[in-house]
């Protein structure tokens, strides 16, 4: 009997963060959050300007909220929060303690959380019902997702053999490697190209991977829109 009030609080807060994550709000927070964390919050990290906090809590909660409101089994659910804490807590402690090996570990933890979160994003973007608004910004999100997990691969190459990317100036430290990285990654998902170049064979390869995918990705992403707006159509 004594249980039944926390079930209760517990189906509750389900169903607000459900409503969440199936209107506009939920999606349109992540992408403003990603958007300020790749295009203002990075540089300013690069010239020593704090506030990278702030937005990591708030992108670590959307995660873990997201993650218990998608379609997937329960195991499924909880190996994804799982690893979405862990990798924060690796990732800052890799700030209060640097080495060598926690920046490895929080490189490797950050790539594979990212891809989660893609997942996330697309699980809640195709989920039945009309194309919104809430629909194309979870395509922006996406998108920018893809950055940022290939900016973290990057940076676990460019870590475990140094000098596989020509730098114009070389980093100083980690807040400098993620800043230029981050700047390379978008830069070759969207074929804009920059002055860095990848050295070693395996960061080439990643570097044409990324470019491929950017071609794709909003390619397949827009047809499989309009394949929703038809079917909504049809249905009406």
């Amino acid at each position: 009997m004594t249980n039944s009030p926390t079930k209760s609080r517990i189906a509750i807060l389900n169903i607000h963060m459900s409503e969440f994550w199936s209107g506009d709000l939920g999606l349109t927070l992540v992408t403003i959050s990603v958007a300020i964390l790749v295009f203002v919050i990075t540089p300013l990290r690069e010239a020593g300007v704090p506030g990278r906090l702030f937005f990591d809590i708030i992108i670590v909660t959307l995660m873990v909220s997201g993650a218990s409101v998608v379609d997937q089994s329960r195991l499924a659910t909880g190996l994804v929060i799982t690893v979405v804490i862990v990798s924060a807590v690796v990732l800052w402690i890799g700030r209060v303690h640097p080495t060598q090996s926690l920046h490895l570990l929080g490189s490797i933890f950050s790539t594979i959380t990212l891809l989660l979160y893609v997942r996330i994003v697309l699980l809640v973007m195709f989920r039945g019902g009309p194309v919104t608004w809430s629909r194309i910004q979870g395509g922006v999100c996406a998108y920018l997702l893809l950055g940022m997990t290939w900016a973290s691969a990057y940076q676990f190459v460019e870590q475990l053999i140094p000098g596989s990317f020509h730098f114009v100036s070389e980093p100083t430290d980690i807040d400098q490697l993620t800043s230029r990285l981050t700047y390379y990654s978008f830069a070759t998902l969207t074929t804009v190209g920059s002055d860095i170049s990848p050295l070693h064979p395996f960061a080439r390869s990643l570097s044409v991977a990324e470019a491929i995918v950017g071609q794709l990705f909003p390619a397949i992403l827009i047809g499989a829109l309009v394949a929703m707006a038809m079917q909504a159509r049809a249905k009406s």
